[in-house]
């Protein structure tokens, strides 16, 4: 993003904090703890409480940065304290164990609501300036929990996600100036990263990777923005086998009465270039709110749907003053409208409110799709208004998906 006023869908201007993509050296970071000067080396062993222990040291002397050097180091959670960054060197690997029982039980946010979880493979809550940067890779080590995963759902096909235990790889919760920079986050168990009321979240070239073959990798979102404000992601990869970036925020019937629930604000998307995906950007399953969320110039392969609208209807929702603009790539589905009924719960209302998506913008953008408009209205469950498309290249087998019972909105030009 050039630095020139700019501004969110709404009228609202750019703030120039999204125009900030400097990622430190290892210099900035303050004194440097590396793994090998504490007894701590790449030789297959779980060092989870040696690591821990540094980590507190650091953050007691004042703190620092955790350097991992070159080589693979075994872990089980980690939780960072305030003022302690994480450094992962060229050829470095921070591998997360594979076995659940190294991923203490914790309250936690998870699937829209507030419950008892595992931890992540790394964890933060509360902590105002946290960085995480490097050319190194952290490595979630999931290969046994999808297979196991799927062998659960090949005997309970009604399986949920939660159902077979496995870590994220990264969740930081009321979390503030976060900077998620260069590394390489792969092959996490479950969701790849999940912030959780925090602002002022970068992710700048990020690589963030799960398998979508030989093994599936099941729920492994590359980012979920839950009940967040001011994130940016720049030109990063996001390749992995469910949606790659997610707007969530709560679920179920009153989740917009619930405190612990909340809008997601100012999200910008830019510059990034995606692989195999489920969704570029998805709003929901578990989102109540989300405004002023702009995904642009960004190049796609093979994602299913570029702009996809969760319309859950056990949960009122707003979407509104959404962009996307330059664009080019194939996609299964340019926009994806539809209701969202997974494991649909009313827990006994019957007033449910009527969600709305409005005033959404798709423009400037080439596109190769089997499906242009998969909308299906439903004026019971939601309204769709306000919704703009300019200078739209579409090379559609279909224009409009074959159950649409509604077209809502015209391509202005296109």
């Amino acid at each position: 993003m050039d630095n020139k006023m700019e501004y969110f869908p709404d009228g609202t201007q750019i703030d120039s904090w999204f125009y900030d993509t400097h990622i430190p050296e290892l210099s900035e970071l303050g004194k440097q703890y590396i793994l090998t000067d504490y007894g701590i080396c790449d030789d297959g062993k779980l060092y989870t409480e040696e690591i821990q222990k540094l980590i507190h040291t650091a953050a007691v002397e004042g703190g620092g940065v955790l350097v991992v050097p070159k080589g693979t180091y075994r872990t089980g959670a980690l939780n960072f304290e305030q003022g302690v960054n994480l450094y992962v060197a060229e050829g470095g690997v921070l591998k997360g164990s594979e076995d659940i029982l190294d991923y203490p039980l914790c309250m936690t946010r998870i699937e829209g609501e507030t419950c008892r979880y595992f931890m992540a493979l790394i964890n933060a809550d509360g902590v105002d300036g946290f960085t995480m940067c490097g050319p190194g890779t952290i490595d979630g080590n999931g290969l046994k929990s999808w297979k196991s995963f799927w062998l659960r759902r090949e005997w309970n096909p009604k399986c949920t996600n939660k159902d077979e235990q496995r870590p994220r790889l990264l969740y930081l919760s009321h979390c503030s100036n976060v900077l998620v920079a260069g590394l390489h986050l792969e092959n996490s168990h479950f969701w790849t990263t999940h912030i959780y009321q925090c602002n002022h979240v970068k992710y700048i070239s990020c690589h963030i990777f799960s398998p979508a073959k030989p093994v599936k990798a099941p729920s492994t979102d590359a980012i979920d923005i839950d009940v967040c404000t001011d994130v940016l992601v720049k030109n990063c990869y996001l390749e992995v086998n469910d949606d790659a970036g997610v707007l969530k925020g709560g679920k179920g019937p009153w989740a917009d009465e619930a405190p612990e629930n909340g809008a997601n604000e100012r999200i910008i998307v830019e510059d990034c270039t995606y692989g195999f995906c489920h969704g570029c950007l998805t709003l929901g399953s578990e989102s109540i709110h989300n405004k002023n969320v702009i995904v642009r110039r960004i190049k796609v392969s093979e994602a299913s749907n570029l702009l996809w609208l969760n319309m859950r209807p056990d949960t009122p929702q707003h979407y509104e003053y959404i962009l996307v603009e330059d664009i080019e790539g194939t996609v299964k589905n340019f926009l994806n409208i539809n209701p969202w009924t997974q494991f649909f719960d009313l827990k006994g209302r019957t007033d449910m409110p009527v969600s709305v998506a409005e005033h959404i913008q798709m423009r400037n953008c080439k596109c190769k799709c089997q499906i242009c408009f998969k909308v299906v209205a439903d004026e019971k469950q939601y309204h769709l208004s306000d919704f703009s498309f300019e200078n739209i290249d579409v090379e559609a087998e279909q224009m409009w998906c074959d159950n649409a019972v509604a077209k809502p909105f015209q391509i202005v030009n296109g």
